[in-house]
């Protein structure tokens, strides 16, 4: 059982740096981005720091998903992916899905060069549609780990 404890310190470890980090770019530095004067390009310096920290996120979420599957594995869990009371499991693999999609996918690949056409544009606009887009998910995200920590130590709401 000590590698399942290695697994769950550092499920738990990458999910704070990452949950974290989302927080921090949803409540403090969207927000000053927004406020600037429109002298700096607020696009270019939300794009450098975003850049920096995906790396993180991306890193996090491999080892999220890899724990987490390993964590399943071990304890034979997989049943609770058909049971309504464990609905936090579902939570926790559609996060991190949407996530992992967004990190890996969407942002590098669709998003970067049409979150840039749309800023040109419009950037007040471009910066209030990510800020509500990064509220989204970072309720989502603090709600499936409520659910997560109640649920593992029992707490259930069906």
């Amino acid at each position: 059982m000590d590698d399942f404890v290695l697994a769950r310190v550092l499920h738990v470890l990458g999910v704070v740096l990452w949950i974290g980090g989302v927080a921090m770019v949803t409540s403090t530095l969207l927000p000053v981005i927004a406020r600037m004067p429109p002298v700096f390009d607020r696009m270019d310096i939300f794009h450098r720091i975003e850049k920096r920290f995906a790396r993180q996120a991306r890193f996090t979420t491999l080892l999220v998903g890899l724990t987490g599957f390993y964590m399943i594995h071990v304890l034979d869990a997989w049943h609770r992916f058909t049971e309504i009371r464990f609905w936090w499991m579902h939570a926790m693999v559609l996060v991190w899905g949407i996530f992992t999609l967004f990190l890996f996918v969407l942002e590098p690949h669709v998003m970067h060069k049409k979150v840039s056409e749309n800023a040109q544009q419009d950037p007040e606009a471009t910066l209030a549609r990510m800020q509500r887009m990064h509220w989204l998910l970072l309720s989502l995200s603090l709600i499936t780990v409520a659910g997560a920590v109640a649920g593992s130590h029992g707490w259930s709401f069906f």
